[in-house]
Formats: structure tokens, sequence, C-alpha cells
């Protein structure tokens, strides 16, 4: 079963899931902080590179399935060109002005 992505708790969370869905490469990265930083099975990759290669150069798609944390942890079906579906798991650190510090993903 999965969430409507509308029906996602942390605005922030909320808008990355949506960004990625509808592949808007400007619009998600309005969402991260300037100095915003990522991980991806547990080993810091370099953001610009990752978003390109993982989510938009691949046509990635997010299905969430869960979350809990106040809606800042995801386990969501993920799916792009290059990897297929997978289950992963996503955190996000939300600052108080809304925008995304970081994200950390892997398989859940």
């Amino acid at each position: 079963m999965t969430i409507k992505t509308a029906k996602l708790s942390d605005p922030a969370v909320r808008a990355f899931v949506t960004a990625v869905n509808a592949h808007d490469r400007d619009g998600f990265l309005h969402l991260l902080a300037p100095d915003a930083t990522m991980a991806d099975d547990g080993a810091d990759r370099d953001l610009a590179d990752w978003i390109d290669r993982e989510i938009f150069s691949s046509n990635g798609h997010m299905d969430v399935e869960n979350e809990t944390d106040k809606g800042r942890s995801l386990v969501a079906r993920y799916r792009n060109d290059a990897w297929g579906e997978m289950r992963t798991r996503w955190t996000f650190t939300v600052e108080d002005d809304g925008r995304i510090s970081r994200f950390e993903t892997g398989q859940a």
C-alpha cells in the first residue's frame, strides 16, 4: 500500500517527493539548503552528481509505503531506469527555514 504524496506529513519532504516524481530538477534544487549533503547506503556522495544520475537522468520515481519521525523518515519503493525498482529508506534533516540540509537513502 502506498501513501499519496499529498498526504505526506512534512511539507519539505512532501515537496521533495513531488519534485522527484515530476522530474522537476529546478523545484528539487530550490528545496535544498545551499550547503545540503546526502548519503547513499551509508557513504556520502556528491549531491549534484548523484541527483543527476540517480533521479533526473534516469527517471527516478518514489512510491512511499510508510512514514515515521513526523514524516521525515520514509520507506519507499524507488525505481529508475538504471537500477529498476527496490525498497528504500529515506531520512531527511529539515532546517527551520523549511529547506532540506541533508538526506540519506539506501536499501531498506
